[in-house]
């Protein structure tokens, strides 16, 4: 993800609950700048540290930018949610602090956000084998209540799809990997 300074890379994917040195890279947009920063972090509520893939809790793959914040979005493989975890975009050792969950009713695995519309659109999955876009309107950090989350299924097949951006509110960018080689790799532009 990225704001008007830094772009924002995660190393935070946790297929079996394993890791401890989760983090983001922070690195300048403007190349005559080359000083990237490390924001490492942990879930404080996580206490067991192995899990079966399909039990995993603390894994991730979106993470979108939000004013002073980064939000992550948990890829809960146990309970079919996404749980929001805040960091500061300051380098330094955090706990990501919870502050929310969405019963998305998938795992998630890409997201983007628009400040503008304030429109949050996941990519999400139920068995890997077929893929969605999810629609959120008028998201912010403070709002508690349960959001109207709108599924629509991305016609792709067996894949991975592993990113969203949003260009307006009825069209996206998504990107999907091949597991075995880059020869099904695709980036494809989608309209609802």
């Amino acid at each position: 993800t990225k704001d008007d300074e830094f772009l924002y890379v995660a190393n935070m994917g946790n297929n079996f609950d394993t890791r401890k040195n989760l983090s983001i890279v922070k690195i300048p947009i403007d190349p005559s700048s080359n000083k990237a920063e490390l924001i490492k972090f942990n879930y404080p509520e996580q206490v067991k540290f192995n899990t079966a893939y399909s039990q995993s809790q603390y894994d991730a793959e979106a993470l979108i930018s939000i004013d002073d914040y980064l939000i992550i979005l948990t890829k809960n493989k146990l309970k079919k949610i996404t749980e929001i975890y805040a960091l500061p975009k300051i380098a330094g050792k955090y706990e990501a602090k919870k502050i929310g969950s969405l019963n998305t009713q998938s795992i998630i695995t890409g997201g983007d956000y628009d400040p503008n519309t304030k429109l949050l659109a996941l990519t999400g999955t139920l068995i890997f084998n077929e893929y969605y876009i999810l629609k959120i309107e008028n998201f912010d950090l403070e709002s508690k209540k349960d959001y109207k989350i709108d599924m629509y299924e991305i016609p792709i097949g067996k894949t991975q799809v592993e990113a969203i951006k949003i260009v307006d509110s009825k069209t996206f960018w998504i990107t999907s990997e091949d597991e075995k080689s880059s020869s099904a790799a695709r980036l494809m532009k989608f309209k609802l």
